[in-house]
């Protein structure tokens, strides 16, 4: 097992290793069995999972709140243990609330202020950040007035006032509307853009697979799959080709690797799958098309939705990793 106090390694904001939860009691429950895990820098990481995966544990885990039962993990290059791993992390934890008798700027202040952040930089960040959040023309609106969408990225922003490198968002979207989520999505975005890693928790599989540049899945306290939503949701080796239609000598020469669609598009176009086992197979496909005259406009991976994924891997026990998967420590 790897030494979870000693310097990360590439500059990894959050690890764990062998980290692990078991609850006590008269029947003991394993909330997550040993995890070992690497977020890097300016990275927007996904945490899915059903309710009772061991997503809230973790979480509470990494920021100090409960103790582990084995393992150890780091924030910014320090145990979760010592006060000072979350003087540059930022939290929104799911369901919170505010003062409502409070105006959006006095929130940010006050929250700011029990987080240790000097008055100075309070008055500076705090308007900042409301116009981040799209919120300068209500930050002096009692907060409860304020709707859902505008709770949550006051949420956001009261995350972000000590200008946090990490930033832990559990269910940022959660009862949002279409609007709002995009807001969030951008706000999102923006972070990732300004080098700060997210550590996003979300049931909204859409959202999460738009923003996040890699998941992590747990099913029963235990890491199933990893890796980019690239990787993960790539069908095996299948691809989709746009072309010209194809001869009939070319297709019958194919046939049984490139499985075309008998009926041409309105503007004359072909859709055709084929399944080879690499690149190179398809370079040679692509060649041997070209060779015969028929011109391609376009080829691109097949792939599943994230949330298709998702349902397949949390439904099935021996749900196997796909190529270029990462499957976790099974049970």
């Amino acid at each position: 097992m790897t030494d979870a106090s000693a310097p990360p390694p590439d500059g990894a904001v959050l690890r764990t290793a062998g980290l692990a939860k078991t609850y006590g009691g008269r029947t003991p429950v394993e909330a997550l069995r040993p995890l070992d895990l690497e977020v890097g820098p300016g990275e927007t990481f996904g945490l899915l999972g059903p309710n009772g995966a061991g997503k809230t544990t973790l979480v509470k885990l990494l920021l100090g709140l409960v103790r582990p039962t084995a393992g150890e993990a780091t924030l910014l290059g320090r145990p979760v243990s010592d006060a000072d791993a979350r003087r540059e992390v930022g939290y929104l934890p799911e369901g919170h609330r505010f003062p409502p008798f409070l105006t959006g700027r006095e929130t940010l202040d006050l929250f700011a202020r029990v987080g240790g952040v000097d008055a100075d930089r309070r008055a500076r960040r705090a308007p900042a950040l409301l116009d981040l959040v799209r919120l300068g023309g209500a930050a002096d609106r009692k907060v409860g007035t304020y709707s859902k969408g505008m709770l949550q990225r006051l949420g956001i922003a009261q995350a972000l006032m000590n200008r946090p490198r990490l930033v832990f968002l559990d269910e940022p979207t959660d009862g949002v509307d279409p609007v709002g989520r995009r807001e969030i999505r951008e706000l999102i975005e923006t972070l990732r853009d300004d080098g700060v890693t997210v550590f996003l928790n979300s049931h909204l599989l859409s959202e999460v697979e738009r923003v996040c540049t890699r998941v992590a899945i747990l099913k029963d306290g235990a890491l199933v799959r990893e890796g980019t939503v690239d990787d993960l949701t790539r069908v095996g080796r299948a691809w989709r080709l746009l072309t010209t239609p194809l001869p009939p000598p070319t297709a019958e020469a194919l046939g049984g690797v490139v499985d075309p669609d008998p009926a041409p598009r309105a503007d004359g176009l072909a859709l055709a799958h084929v399944v080879v086992p690499d690149r190179g197979a398809l370079g040679a496909v692509l060649d041997r098309l070209r060779a015969d005259g028929v011109d391609v406009e376009a080829v691109e991976p097949v792939r599943q939705s994230l949330e298709e994924l998702f349902v397949e891997v949390v439904t099935h026990d021996d749900a196997p990793p796909r190529p270029g998967q990462r499957r976790g420590l099974e049970a």
